[in-house]
């Protein structure tokens, strides 16, 4: 199978690089040049559960000098980026090309449809840790899993060929009908802990350093989860929450990803996470103030870094 990786950062390089040993051959897309340079001089340096290796023969490449079109088109971008993202890799997507997402938040299929027909596109939700350590350097620790489904809902013959490639990569995926309810869950534990890491400047840990602050992440979490419930998502509440007590209790010092960015000054994903949140909430007659209260102050951040 002919696999491009579009974004190819700390997870879009560990599924690359995974996919790469099981003999596919790997495109990985992306626009840190010193990345990509590293990799194609050393090769890609992968330190997992399963050893610290170096994987040869993937091809990175700027959009630009991309010139294979696609089986499979994996999107890893962040959720702001994932229009230009296309747009810089159109002419790769050829007649058959799959797409298959599996960023963070909400709104991503809507952006792919610009470019991809709806029933050529894969939805999908994924657990699996991944740091980028230093340019051609990821690490990944821990156990991680994939569920994914047809955008439009209806069983195809691409489901199960990603099913396989991923499986063969060691990535533990899963054909899931009900994957929405798996996105949304993902989103409600973002929603609160990266938006109240990024307003606070906490770890994740730190969250318990006073009562209300496990509390604020809670509600957070519920909110959404509500919020799912109205739209027709049978989201359940408690399994964010679990996911939240146990990340505030064992994830000592972990930054997530929407505090990095606003410690290196860039552009967070609160749009596509407590933003989607909110207006879907807007659209179905559901308040989120918690969710919305922390989606405000993250965009005063941006806009204060940005001033």
């Amino acid at each position: 199978m002919n696999i491009t990786v579009l974004g190819a950062g700390a997870m879009g390089s560990l599924f690359g690089g995974l996919l790469g040993e099981t003999g596919a051959l790997v495109t990985l897309i992306d626009v840190n040049d010193a990345h990509l340079e590293a990799i194609c001089s050393d090769g890609l340096r992968l330190e997992t559960d399963h050893g610290d290796r170096r994987v040869a023969g993937l091809r990175a490449l700027r959009p630009e000098a991309a010139t294979s079109a696609a089986d499979l088109l994996i999107v890893f971008t962040k959720s702001m980026h994932t229009t230009a993202a296309l747009a810089g890799v159109k002419h790769l997507i050829g007649e058959n090309t799959r797409v298959l997402s599996l960023q963070n938040g909400l709104g991503n299929v809507e952006k792919i449809q610009e470019f991809v027909p709806i029933e050529r596109i894969l939805i999908g939700m994924t657990t699996w840790p991944a740091d980028m350590v230093a340019p051609g350097h990821v690490r990944s620790h821990g156990e991680g899993a994939i569920k994914l489904w047809s955008a439009n809902g209806a069983q195809c013959a691409s489901i199960d060929d990603c099913v396989t490639a991923l499986n063969a990569a060691g990535l533990h995926c899963t054909a899931d009908p009900t994957v929405w309810v798996s996105i949304w869950e993902k989103v409600a534990f973002n929603a609160a802990l990266n938006s109240i890491c990024a307003v606070t400047g906490c770890t994740v840990d730190q969250l318990d350093l006073v009562p209300d602050g496990r509390e604020i992440a809670l509600s957070v979490a519920r909110e959404v989860i509500a919020v799912a419930q109205a739209t027709g998502v049978a989201a359940d509440a408690e399994r964010p929450v679990r996911n939240i007590e146990h990340a505030i209790a064992h994830h000592r010092g972990h930054k997530p990803s929407m505090l990095q960015d606003v410690q290196a000054g860039r552009p967070t994903e609160v749009e596509g996470i407590n933003g989607a949140v909110v207006a879907a909430g807007t659209r179905v007659g559901v308040r989120a103030p918690c969710t919305e209260l922390m989606l405000t102050l993250v965009r005063l951040i941006e806009r204060r870094q940005r001033a």
